[in-house]
């Protein structure tokens, strides 16, 4: 298991590195203006610019910009805003945007297994049934609808109704509500209809089957075998599910004026901001490549089917 855990290690290094640098090099193509603020470009001469950018190094090789870069990275030195926070080091404006995603991540991930779970294993014990047809409407409403629309209408109609605010506030907790509830709405309907489909699987199973005929209780049934081989699929995608959520929503954090890192990766895209984006960009695509690494571990250890070789993993088949 140890070769496996280092293999899968350096896959998700060369991963991240390849999104990386992909991502530095886009942007290395986007216009020079983008390195200064508005006032600065006017005020400043064409000998002034160009001073100014090779004492940012921009205008060095594309490949050491991007050893410098990660160079930096490594270090805890991610550069300095240059239009959304003017020469206000990354790390400092990080400090003050985490606490923000973090809260929201926690409570909504809660919301989200707690919620899903229970909606999946109703679902799955009602099969076909009214339960059953609702939960499966709320999941088509949730994936098929865009997010835009239905979050729109939430917080238009759902704050009128109960009297809630429609933007956060934070020294006021009634605004913490719909924000957090509307970012656990999708991950409510994909663990939902994740965990009926494996329930349902598993209880078309032989083993199953034959429980059911040795005349075992169907609760038990349930419980001890349905709803335990049912989790171990789910155990591979929680971690990338969780990390990227509680890293903050962009759409959520938009919308209700959350001061927290997904609604800072939106403005500064639109302020073309680079050094923020591409740190930003670093941060979600370290966690998602990470997320994934963590439940393929996770995966191997909760399943003691998964036999882990040096070349590849392989499932045992068991009468």
């Amino acid at each position: 298991m140890g070769k496996y855990i280092l293999r899968r290690f350096w896959q998700s290094i060369i991963t991240v590195l390849i999104v990386l640098f992909v991502m530095f090099m886009l942007l290395r193509l986007m216009p020079k203006e983008n390195y200064f603020t508005r006032d600065d470009y006017i005020n400043m001469t064409e000998e002034d610019r160009t001073a100014y950018l090779r004492n940012l190094g921009v205008l060095d090789n594309p490949l050491v910009q991007f050893v410098r870069f990660l160079r930096g990275f490594v270090t805890g030195d991610l550069g300095r805003s240059i239009t959304v926070y003017p020469k206000t080091p990354i790390s400092e404006i990080l400090k003050e945007k985490i606490p923000y995603s973090l809260w929201f991540g926690l409570v909504s991930v809660l919301l989200s297994v707690i919620l899903g779970f229970l909606m999946g294993i109703g679902m799955a014990n009602n099969k076909d049934k009214l339960g059953d047809q609702l939960g499966t409407m709320y999941v088509v409403a949730v994936r098929a609808i865009p997010s835009l629309v239905y979050l729109f209408l939430i917080q238009m109609w759902i704050t009128h109704l109960f009297n809630l605010p429609m933007v956060f506030y934070e020294d006021e907790p009634a605004s913490w509500i719909l924000p957090a509830i509307s970012l656990s709405l999708s991950g409510i309907a994909w663990y939902a209809i994740w965990l009926r489909r494996f329930m349902v699987d598993e209880e078309n199973k032989d083993y199953i089957k034959f429980a059911i005929a040795k005349g075992l209780p169907r609760n038990y049934i349930m419980k001890r075998h349905v709803l335990r081989n049912a989790l171990v699929p789910l155990v591979q995608y929680l971690p990338s599910q969780i990390l990227l959520t509680i890293a903050g929503s962009l759409i959520i954090e938009s919308i209700y004026s959350i001061p927290g890192m997904g609604g800072l990766l939106v403005y500064a895209i639109r302020q073309q901001d680079n050094t923020l984006v591409q740190a930003l960009v670093c941060i979600y695509s370290i966690l998602g490549v990470f997320g994934v690494f963590l439940g393929d571990i996770l995966m191997a250890i909760v399943d003691p089917r998964i036999k882990l070789t040096s070349a590849k993993i392989e499932r045992e088949v068991t009468a």
